[in-house]
């Protein structure tokens, strides 16, 4: 295992000279009950005291039951400042009057949520000197299952670099809640989704593949054509130069 110690300590130091560099007096976050919120919001809280997590239910009943509590869960252990923001309305607001421009599709529809509350995050920011911490991972990342001006706006990411896999062995090494550790990942946009059955692949898979560039033929053609598609989210947008 590596040596999460010593990360511990390096990662509290990045996050405090981005705040340093800032003149920014504090953190915000979204505490969405999953595994790399927890751990945004733990190292956060170690390298800053004054750092909020935002609990945003946003529509499926999920948000409200097991998403909350676990959530809930991670902040009174680690004693992480936590608020409720319900964007339930807000997003049903959105879809009224969006829908009487265009038929909006599902994915459309999915990709309101996370994007609202970044929307939320960015506002409490900008009220409270505080800087956006983003809770993406590497797997993630590649895959491109993460939305676009949503979870993948923010300021500054500590586990960027960190496969899902590395995800769960540092959240125990810290001593996470046993409901983080257990639940399948899940972005939460609607009751019953998970990660996985979305993408059709394993983290699991992804991450050997990420490590080691192998993988079965099947899990190498769904993972890199995931890539292939969501290349336009990890691309600055293109500007006209002249």
């Amino acid at each position: 295992m590596r040596d999460y110690r010593a990360e511990t300590e390096r990662r509290k130091s990045f996050i405090r000279s981005v705040l340093a560099s800032s003149c920014m007096k504090g953190l915000v976050y979204g505490n969405s009950g999953g595994k790399d919120s927890a751990l945004v919001g733990i190292l956060c809280k170690m390298a800053c005291d004054n750092t909020v997590g935002l609990i945003m239910p946003c529509g499926s009943k999920q948000n409200y039951g097991t998403d909350k509590s676990d959530a809930e869960a991670v902040a009174r252990q680690f004693d992480i400042s936590t608020r409720v923001v319900d964007l339930s309305e807000a997003k049903n607001a959105i879809i009224k009057a969006a829908g009487e421009a265009a038929q909006l599709i599902e994915t459309a529809i999915a990709n309101i949520s996370p994007r609202l509350r970044m929307t939320a995050l960015y506002s409490v920011a900008a009220s409270e000197n505080r800087l956006v911490a983003g809770t993406g991972n590497r797997s993630e990342e590649y895959m491109g299952y993460f939305t676009k001006w949503g979870d993948g706006a923010y300021d500054f990411n500590p586990i960027a670099d960190l496969t899902v896999t590395e995800i769960y062995e540092f959240l125990r090494y810290l001593g996470a809640p046993d409901s983080i550790l257990s639940k399948a990942p899940s972005a939460g946009l609607f009751d019953g989704q998970t990660d996985e059955s979305e993408m059709g692949v394993t983290y699991k898979s992804v991450d050997a593949y990420l490590l080691t560039g192998t993988a079965c033929k099947n899990d190498e053609a769904v993972i890199e054509r995931f890539h292939k598609l969501s290349a336009h989210k990890r691309k600055t947008p293109a500007v006209y130069g002249g």
